[in-house]
């Protein structure tokens, strides 16, 4: 993964016509970081690292975020497809979780409305996976539950 980010960053500096030292001045982060990331001699920078990478070389903070592994690049068609045997109650106490007004961050970092969407699409596929795991799990221990 970190030789194929490398390639990317690479090709968006020299695609913007940056050099290194200027994408490492207008990142506020050293040359020879730069350089280590793009000939994958450095693992893939932390999210903060790429914040200040993609402010600096002007492209999307979640496109640098996929490119780098955080994020899937594209979520299953699946996964905001409730499933048909979710109960009214089920859904409910799910979307109330979901839409807690509390701040979301990762690492350190507030997340953005788009990254809370994301990060709900992707639960709420997990969550319906986990749900319908558990429920096939207790009709097995429970053969007179199937009844």
């Amino acid at each position: 993964m970190k030789a194929e980010f490398g390639d990317y960053l690479k090709q968006l500096r020299e695609a913007k016509g940056l050099t290194i030292n200027h994408l490492a001045t207008a990142a506020g982060i050293s040359g020879s970081q730069i350089s280590r990331i793009e000939n994958g001699l450095r693992g893939v920078p932390k999210p903060d690292t790429l914040r200040k990478i993609a402010q600096a070389i002007e492209v999307s903070y979640e496109e640098l975020m996929e490119h780098a592994g955080y994020l899937p690049q594209q979520a299953p068609p699946s996964l905001n497809v409730v499933p048909e045997w979710a109960t009214s109650k089920d859904k409910r106490d799910f979307r109330k979780m979901l839409e807690d007004d509390g701040e979301l961050m990762f690492d350190g970092i507030p997340l953005d409305q788009e990254d809370k969407q994301r990060i709900k699409d992707v639960l709420t596929g997990l969550f319906w996976e986990a749900k319908q795991m558990n429920k096939r799990k207790q009709q097995k221990n429970d053969p007179e539950s199937s009844k």
